[in-house]
């Protein structure tokens, strides 16, 4: 192929690339392809969860401390460019953040698609990355917006008569959606047990809709799990290093549970017999061989 491998994943705040398809990110920059972010907002309404962190100077400057521990996340991750698209922090539902004049939430859909269609149209992706239509009870009203300016963004990059000014038409090939599955949330769960410790995924982790039947790639990250715990540490707001949900396992165990990341292909060629082990199945020739 003349155009160079590109990944593009969509987010919503500084954190989430650290906690969704960090070690997918860190593999393939390790192999040449190149690697970019878009972060839809700021993080301002972010609560500070790491007691450490809970000072006056950082209360008062949430929108540059996160963009600045962002930075660190994509550097430990292997992001090679960071877009920002622009929006403050929505906040959690049911907030009067909800209303800010430049949230995401309350933007004008066809502005926040537009901003998107303008950075596909620059990067040249093959791969976009993006958030599920089922996101259970997290209805967090950026996570749902970026659901919801994704596909539109990927169609009217593709089509030459929409707004040229945005730049040259490009055609995504595939668009995924990131998954969090029942098989890791369960290997975690079994393993808190086996130790005797007091498991953080209580009856409600389990309630939720099993999305594996949706799971149509996994990609191997052996090698690279390590990169997960990177990324959210350099979160230093928004992840308390003591918490046991993100670090209670000893890294020795935690790097050999469910060393994979999960997606489902939302659009896209059909593929054969899933799994697929390569979200470049089908585009790139050779496959590469994943261990």
């Amino acid at each position: 192929m003349s155009e160079q491998l590109c990944i593009l994943t969509v987010h919503a705040h500084p954190d989430d690339e650290a906690s969704k398809g960090a070690g997918t990110i860190a593999r393939y920059h390790a192999e040449g392809i190149r690697t970019v972010l878009v972060c839809c907002t700021g993080g301002e309404e972010g609560d500070i969860l790491n007691p450490a962190m809970d000072r006056p100077e950082v209360r008062d400057n949430m929108a540059e401390v996160r963009r600045a521990e962002l930075e660190r996340a994509g550097e430990a991750i292997g992001y090679e460019q960071i877009h920002m698209l622009g929006y403050r922090d929505s906040g959690m539902p049911d907030n009067d953040s909800n209303f800010h004049p430049d949230c995401f939430a309350v933007a004008p859909l066809d502005e926040a698609v537009d901003r998107l269609v303008a950075l596909l149209r620059l990067e040249r992706p093959q791969v976009v990355v993006t958030y599920p239509d089922e996101q259970g009870s997290y209805r967090h009203p950026d996570h749902l917006r970026v659901y919801e300016i994704t596909h539109p963004a990927v169609e009217r990059a593709a089509d030459s008569a929409y707004r040229p000014e945005l730049g040259e038409a490009w055609s995504v090939t595939k668009t995924y959606y990131s998954a969090w599955s029942r098989a890791r949330i369960s290997a975690r769960h079994e393993a808190f047990l086996e130790l005797g410790l007091e498991s953080p995924y209580d009856e409600k982790w389990f309630s939720r809709p099993d999305i594996d039947t949706r799971i149509t790639t996994r990609v191997s990250i052996e090698g690279f799990t390590h990169v997960r715990r990177e990324g959210l540490l350099a979160h230093a707001t928004q992840i308390d290093p003591e918490s046991t949900f993100w670090f209670g396992l000893p890294i020795e165990i935690e790097e050999g549970l469910h060393p994979l990341d999960d997606y489902c292909l939302a659009r896209g060629p059909e593929i054969g017999d899933p799994p697929e082990t390569d979200l470049f199945a089908g585009i790139r020739h050779p496959q590469p061989v994943h261990p």
